[in-house]
């Protein structure tokens, strides 16, 4: 693969890489932790008997406060545990949602710590038969959290699709382990969702048997097996990064302007790549001005005129070929990196 192959592969794959790098904040256990010594009603009475001089109000408040670490005091819990009719606990992202702002206090306080609080807003705020469902699973989820970020996968000589396939294949077993296929889907199916989306256009835009007008169509098809909230929301995000990762494709192997062509309709349809072709001539005009401006600049530095003659010389011909006031102040960008050395802002 080459290196515009390379990081579009990497592009793709972070979405995995950064989940098991977050994982380790938070899934570490103390080795040796001391367990709470009180239980959950004990803790429960005392903090009754502290607030028992306030407000109700304030009370409540109060008691809130303990669930949340210093940094979360100006938040409110994020936890919308919900039950049905037959008094079940409903399974899903808001579930999932819940134990993980607990579990984002690590650091702030131990795993220990995290556990005896969320038990405490479960006796605040849930009934006896309710608190053992969720604390059942919390309990699962607390498990599966520590052993992810002990996950070992080997890690390949070049990043591709396969490595992060057996990512998320090996992320997959571990659910397995510790939930059932309705717990599964109901705490990661949102993730699954968008991890193997995004796997699937890394095995299309790796595929080197197919050209970019081919992929391009190959993506169309598979965002559009999406479900459709999912593709209100990812479209302009979808669309962006596939005519980028493609455009790069084609550019690294010198391909043609009809190729390019070719692509964009497979995969924006023939409107949206006139629009495009149209930017581009825009960015291209932009370009050779902004090179002919910097040039004729450069040619009167190096002349003899005085340090004013140059600086009104320099002044006109700005005037001349970039009239507006959004044009100048672009214009001062590329000067500016063009001084340094630096190489210069253009569009691709």
């Amino acid at each position: 693969m080459n290196k515009n192959g390379k990081k579009i592969s990497r592009r793709y794959g972070v979405f995995i890489i950064s989940v098991l790098l977050l994982l380790v904040l938070y899934g570490l256990y103390p080795k040796q932790a001391k367990t709470v010594s009180n239980s959950v009603q004990q803790s429960s009475h005392t903090q009754d008997q502290h607030l028992s001089h306030d407000t109700p109000q304030k009370a409540e408040n109060k008691f809130e406060d303990d669930f949340r670490s210093i940094s979360q005091l100006d938040t409110a819990t994020n936890c919308q545990l919900q039950f049905n009719a037959s008094q079940r606990l409903i399974i899903n992202e808001q579930t999932r949602n819940c134990f993980e702002y607990f579990i984002s206090q690590y650091g702030e306080r131990n795993i220990n710590e995290i556990r005896h609080h969320f038990q405490l807003y479960l006796v605040q705020h849930f009934q006896a038969a309710q608190q053992q469902q969720i604390l059942a699973l919390w309990t699962r989820y607390l498990d599966y959290r520590q052993k992810l970020a002990q996950l070992q996968v080997d890690q390949p000589t070049q990043e591709n699709v396969d490595y992060f396939q057996s990512v998320f294949n090996a992320m997959h077993d571990l659910k397995q382990h510790f939930f059932s296929s309705m717990e599964i889907q109901g705490l990661f199916g949102t993730e699954d969702i968008y991890q193997q989306y995004m796997l699937d256009r890394m095995k299309i835009l790796e595929d080197a048997k197919l050209s970019e007008a081919a992929k391009a169509q190959r993506l169309q098809q598979r965002f559009d097996q999406l479900p459709q909230q999912w593709q209100e929301n990812l479209k302009a995000l979808s669309q962006l990064e596939d005519l980028r990762a493609l455009t790069a494709q084609i550019q690294a192997r010198h391909g043609s302007a009809q190729e390019l062509r070719n692509m964009r309709v497979s995969r924006v349809g023939e409107a949206a790549t006139r629009r495009l072709e149209q930017l581009d001539q825009q960015r291209s005009d932009w370009k050779q001005r902004v090179q002919h401006y910097l040039n004729e600049r450069q040619s009167i530095l190096d002349s003899n005129m005085s340090s004013s003659a140059k600086v009104q010389s320099i002044q006109k011909i700005q005037q001349q070929q970039f009239q507006s006031v959004q044009e100048q102040r672009r214009l001062q960008t590329f000067e500016t990196v063009y001084d340094q050395g630096g190489t210069l802002p253009f569009s691709n």
